[in-house]
């Protein structure tokens, strides 16, 4: 393991005015992505989808990383690797390595991510088609009775053995522990389960000996379910968000990138900012963000899957990248 490496990766992930774009959606997921549009998702079609967003001219202003799925790490552009396309833009190419989350035995309502077999070997492979991070993501429900302790201890456990897997090959894990927003639920139970959910999944990769500050968080924001009958403001969500993660997530931890969980582009843009803006230096950790539909959904209503419409696709999505970025960089002064 070289410790140098995975801190130097992670810090660099995390760079001030900087994140990470979650491009890592499976089959399934592109495909319900392109219902929108009325397109059919292929090889070549999630190609040119993605090349449009990747060849977006600046962009790497506003990015540090680029999280890919399995078949977009095989594929070219303009005849150049993905990887190696996006590191010579100065992004940092990455890998979704997980298998998807599934029913828990015996405990309806609960899911466990899958993937962990082979994962060493499937690992190695990564590295060498030029991956420098990688990513698995746990899901945590709320709801009646739910979640059971087992169900996070399970989910911890299994992002700790990942987390370990990836430091050995110098990879960095992207730890994501996503306590979802569907439901009824208000805030203070968000943040309870969000709470128990982080000191179990630093329990865990404690007990596995990851280096922390090799490593980066991609949790939820403390925010009350869709449902709920009391919707709160952003700046509630940024101080419950603030005070919980300082309660549990390590100092060593270089970096918080917050996934985007559901929220429209301009609720995880305001949420983002506001949780800049309310954060202590006593964390010690930079606030980034790893966001999949909240950045990419504007750029894709303006794709529509037509060759003519890049350039108005491309500016749609750097304009947002950039406000992204502005909101890392929210003060309280």
């Amino acid at each position: 393991m070289g410790i140098a490496t995975l801190k130097s990766t992670a810090l660099t992930m995390v760079a001030p005015g900087k994140g990470i774009l979650a491009a890592d959606e499976s089959t399934k997921t592109i495909q319900k992505r392109f219902d929108k549009i009325g397109l059919q998702s292929t090889p070549d079609t999630n190609l040119a989808y993605r090349k449009m967003l990747f060849t977006t001219p600046g962009i790497e202003q506003f990015l540090s990383g680029v999280i890919l799925y399995d078949e977009t790490i095989r594929q070219l552009i303009d005849g150049i690797p993905i990887p190696e396309f996006l590191e010579s833009k100065g992004i940092i190419p990455g890998i979704k390595v997980d298998k998807g989350a599934w029913q828990m035995v015996n405990l309806p309502g609960e899911k466990i991510t899958e993937g962990l077999d082979g994962l060493r070997d499937r690992l190695i492979e990564y590295k060498e088609l030029g991956a420098k991070f990688a990513k698995w993501r746990a899901v945590i429900t709320i709801g009646d009775g739910i979640p059971t302790d087992t169900c996070i201890e399970a989910n911890a456990e299994a992002l700790a053995r990942y987390a370990a897997l990836c430091q050995e090959q110098d990879l960095v894990p992207i730890v994501e522990p996503e306590v979802l927003m569907d439901g009824t639920h208000d805030l203070e139970k968000c943040r309870e389960v969000t709470s128990k959910t982080l000191k179990a999944v630093f329990d865990k990769l404690k007990a596995h000996k990851v280096v922390l500050e090799g490593m980066i968080l991609k949790p939820n924001m403390v925010i009350s379910g869709k449902d709920s009958s009391t919707q709160t403001t952003s700046g509630e969500i940024a101080e419950a968000t603030v005070q919980t993660f300082l309660e549990v997530v390590p100092k060593e931890v270089p970096g918080i990138a917050f996934l985007s969980g559901g929220q429209t582009p301009d609720q995880a843009t305001e949420n983002l900012a506001a949780i800049n803006k309310v954060s202590p230096p006593a964390g010690g950790w930079q606030l980034s963000f790893s966001y999949g539909r909240a950045l990419q959904d504007e750029a894709l209503q303006a794709w529509a899957g037509k060759e003519e419409n890049v350039e108005a696709a491309q500016k749609a999505f750097l304009e947002r990248a950039k406000k992204v970025s502005e909101a890392r960089s929210a003060s309280s002064a």
